[in-house]
């Protein structure tokens, strides 16, 4: 029987490139479902993670930081962020001490005429001093002046558990959207597709890591073992040659490291096969991009 006065919303995190929204997501769902890397253009996808009580569920959704699009796969991705407007009942906007606060003018000024509950998180304070941070505060309060602003650090989850506080006074009272038992929206071939994808931009330079796209062919769970065949896309033929590598070296590396974090993240044995396959200009195909899961319904 659903309980009285429960409490469910939507708490969409929205930024710039490079500012710790994952790193905050994987810790407000305390399971890492967002993958991280020091690269910008890391989230691609609206990443949902739940987090459920008896008494409220949280839904949250990380969005790919906001950039202005230079091909289809980045209007997609500006598209993910732009929906998370439209449907949050309360909207995380990450900066962090670095970034300057006129940087995408345009997506802040769609913030600034919101009316729903805005809180704003100032990351990586372990990285100023008081009295910057204290002008930084002044003048994000200027900018969003309806915004309660928090300085956090997500990485060494200092003050996350007062904007966890805050966020569940702030939810609408209503009953879950999901299975109280679901922990995401997405199936677990997405996070084998995105855990290869994390390695990728781990161990390639340049533009090799934003040109690959991860697709699991074969995902079969036996009782103990999970046994994957995933393809990585590249766009172009230099590209696969650089990701085979030498007598296929960084393409072993690469399936080494992505199976024992799959291992981690199901809690079980994997055997992972990786092939390379080129897909000329992939980035720029509608069909293709609507196949990958980048397309809006």
């Amino acid at each position: 029987m659903q309980q009285q006065n429960h409490r469910s919303g939507f708490v969409n995190i929205v930024g710039n490139p490079n500012v710790g929204k994952s790193t905050l997501m994987n810790r407000l769902v305390g399971e890492k479902l967002s993958i991280i890397t020091p690269k910008s253009q890391t989230t691609r996808h609206r990443i949902i993670g739940i987090v459920n009580t008896p008494e409220y569920q949280v839904v949250y959704s990380d969005t790919p930081g906001v950039l202005r699009p230079n091909y289809k796969l980045q209007e997609q991705m500006l598209n993910f962020s732009l929906s998370a407007l439209d449907d949050a009942d309360v909207l995380l906007y990450v900066t962090d001490v670095v970034e300057k606060t006129d940087k995408n003018d345009e997506f802040l000024s769609k913030v600034q005429r919101l009316t729903l509950p805005v809180l704003l998180l100032i990351n990586k304070i372990d990285q100023t001093t008081q009295t910057e941070l204290e002008k930084m505060v002044d003048t994000w309060h200027e900018m969003l002046p309806d915004a309660e602003i928090y300085p956090i650090s997500a990485l060494n989850n200092f003050s996350i558990d007062r904007v966890q506080k805050r966020i569940l006074e702030l939810l609408p009272e209503s009953p879950p959207y999901f299975e109280k038992d679901a922990l995401t929206d997405k199936p677990a071939r997405f996070f084998v597709n995105e855990i290869i994808r994390e390695k990728a931009l781990l161990l390639y330079q340049k533009e090799v890591p934003y040109s690959i796209e991860a697709i699991v062919e074969e995902f079969k769970e036996e009782t103990d073992i999970i046994r994957i065949r995933a393809i990585i896309l590249v766009e172009r033929d230099t590209q696969k040659g650089i990701v085979i590598g030498h007598k296929g070296e960084s393409l072993k590396r690469l399936g080494t490291l992505a199976r024992k974090d799959i291992e981690l993240f199901f809690e079980k044995k994997v055997f992972l096969q990786l092939y390379v396959k080129v897909e000329k200009d992939w980035r720029n195909r509608d069909n293709l991009l609507k196949n990958f899961g980048y397309k809006l319904e």
